[in-house]
């Protein structure tokens, strides 16, 4: 792995521990992650390849990938204070964004320097993967999948606390007769 690699990869670890801590819900709490993974997908993705079961392999693991971010959402502690949403990451979505991130990781890890470049080619070979890019393709695609489920998870769940609360009254007008 290179520098850059370890770099994004750790980076997109600790964002959940950023959220750990209790904060407000506002554009940094979308901005930070999203242009990890943006940079991520512009580094990394240069095609999504679509023959053999190139993408029943990139479906599955952007399936898993909605799986764990929706759950994070889910498990993520959203509650209004004022007229300010906070969030906190509980245990259970610490837990899921770290499995999420970290099985990407150690595949990565695996197939460079553990010894599984060569099960991952038979495995290949024998469920018609047609090349290494729809590995990186599809592990792009879930972290990215998880991360922007993860978000709109919390943001709708952010938006429905505040939905039911009334408008602010507004000052009246005076009216000259």
């Amino acid at each position: 792995m290179t520098t850059t690699e370890w770099i994004t990869d750790i980076a997109l670890l600790l964002v959940v521990f950023r959220q750990l801590r209790e904060d407000r819900l506002d554009l940094k709490t979308f901005l930070i992650p999203l242009g990890i993974v943006a940079f991520v997908a512009h580094t990394y993705l240069d095609s999504v390849p679509t023959g053999g079961n190139d993408l029943i392999l990139i479906g599955a693991l952007v399936a898993v990938g909605a799986a764990l971010g929706i759950a994070g959402g889910v498990y993520t502690r959203v509650r209004a204070v004022g007229e300010h949403v906070l969030i906190k990451a509980g245990a259970v979505s610490a837990i899921l964004w770290v499995l999420g991130m970290g099985a990407r990781m150690g595949f990565q890890l695996w197939t460079e320097h553990g010894g599984g470049a060569d099960d991952v080619a038979r495995f290949s070979i024998a469920h018609h993967i047609t090349s290494d890019q729809a590995w990186v393709a599809a592990f792009v695609l879930m972290a990215l999948t998880e991360v922007v489920t993860r978000l709109a998870t919390i943001l709708v769940r952010g938006r429905m606390l505040t939905a039911g609360e009334p408008a602010p009254a507004s000052t009246p007008v005076a009216v000259r007769p």
